[in-house]
This record gives structure tokens, C-alpha cells and sequence, in this order.
């Protein structure tokens, strides 16, 4: 079982329209699709986001979304909050996601947002049926595979126990002596190099931390017998 890590990149015309706004608007820092659940006998499909961003700029783009039936937002902090929506399927999201339909694959969550509106995804199954589906997107989609191999869950590297804006506040605390003994970087300078408040930046750092001292942690238990 293979894995692939891609970005796929489309054109301003096949965006949805909140893609659009990330593209175009300087209002989202980071976005991740946690999880969905796609009804295509009915049109719909649930999904549930974390969003960094201004919310009052964001709010009133989401709400001008016809697609979107409904929403409810909650806040984690002050610049940041989970999106719960219902919305119908839009038909040329459908015609891109035909490269995934007929084939044994799984994306495996998050799906993350950058800042222009790329998707990037980890997605799982056999050499053949991956090269099918990169095969069968659109040319008008831009794409690029970062990194292919093996699937195992069971020895993750560390860094795979951390969210991706979490390996990114880390590097970056890395690169600005956040983690130096003395310490030669601020909080407060890695939340202006995340772009985002000292409080955000300090949520990042320390579930990154928690998470990789608890998968280390794991790794080094003694075994118990049966």
C-alpha cells in the first residue's frame, strides 16, 4: 500500500468561491478540511474546517455562498475557529473528483489550504491506481507530488504526529532560536513569522510539543507481556 503527498493546483475558474476568497483576499493565514461526509444521492456534502483568519472579513464571505445551506461557526480563539457546513456538491467539483471515484483510494485528512488556494493531501492505495488518478485530472490542474512511499502507520516518524500548521510553527521556532538554550528567539517574533497572535503561535508550539513528546514517549514503553 503506497501513499502519495500532492498539490493540486486549479485555476481561478474551477474554484469555490471560499477558495477564491483565500486565493484573492488577504483574510486566511491556514485552512484545513479536517473531515466530510459526501451524500451525492442527495447533492449535499458535510464538512468540517479549522480556519485562521480575520472573522469578521471572513464571515461575511462565507454567508454570500449560495452553495452553502448552512454553517456554525465556533471560535478556538481570538483568530482562529472550526467551520461545521452543509452545502450542495457542485458539478465541476464533481468532474475533477471522477480521477478518485472509480479507483481504491483514500485521502487521508487534513486536506490543507495554502495560502493561494492549493489543496495538498495525502492520498492512499496501490502504485497503479495512484498513477491512474493523477493521470485522469484535468489539464487545467496544476500538480505536484512532493513525496511517494510506503504507507505504515504503525512507526510514523515524529513529525507525522503534528498538523501541518504545527510542523510550521515549529520549524520556524527552530529557525528562529525559539528552542536555543539560551533562547535567542520570542514568542512573539514566531507569531509574526506565522502571522498570527503570540497566543495562537503558543497553542501551535505546545500541542506539537505534546504530541511528539507523547508518540516518543510510546515508542521507548517497555512492552508488556500477554
Amino acid at each position: 500500500m503506497r501513499y502519495l503527498d500532492v498539490r493540486i493546483r486549479q485555476p481561478d475558474w474551477m474554484l469555490h468561491p471560499m477558495q477564491s476568497f483565500i486565493r484573492h483576499e488577504d483574510v486566511v493565514r491556514y485552512e484545513e478540511l479536517l473531515t466530510w461526509n459526501v451524500q451525492p444521492e442527495q447533492g449535499i456534502e458535510y464538512e468540517l474546517f479549522y480556519v485562521e483568519a480575520d472573522r469578521e472579513r471572513y464571515e461575511p464571505a462565507i454567508d454570500a455562498v449560495d452553495s452553502i445551506h448552512w454553517y456554525d461557526l465556533t471560535p478556538v480563539d481570538d483568530e482562529s475557529f472550526y467551520i461545521y457546513a452543509c452545502q450542495e456538491i457542485r458539478d465541476i467539483d464533481m468532474e475533477w473528483r471522477e480521477a478518485f471515484v472509480a479507483l481504491n483510494l483514500l485521502v487521508f485528512p487534513p486536506i490543507l489550504y495554502d495560502t493561494d488556494a492549493a489543496m495538498r493531501m495525502t492520498v492512499i492505495g496501490s502504485s497503479e491506481d495512484l498513477q491512474t488518478m493523477l493521470d485522469g485530472l484535468p489539464d487545467e490542474i496544476d500538480v505536484t507530488v512532493n513525496e511517494i512511499g510506503e504507507f505504515d502507520s504503525r512507526h510514523p516518524r515524529l513529525a507525522g504526529s503534528m498538523t501541518a500548521r504545527q510542523r510550521e510553527a515549529v520549524a520556524v521556532a527552530v529557525d528562529l532560536g525559539y528552542y536555543e538554550v539560551p533562547r535567542t528567539g520570542s514568542l512573539e517574533a514566531v507569531a509574526d513569522a506565522l502571522d498570527c497572535a503570540p497566543s495562537t503561535a503558543s497553542n501551535h508550539l505546545r500541542k506539537a510539543e505534546a504530541a511528539v513528546m507523547r508518540r516518543l514517549v510510546d515508542g521507548c514503553r517497555p512492552q508488556r507481556p500477554d
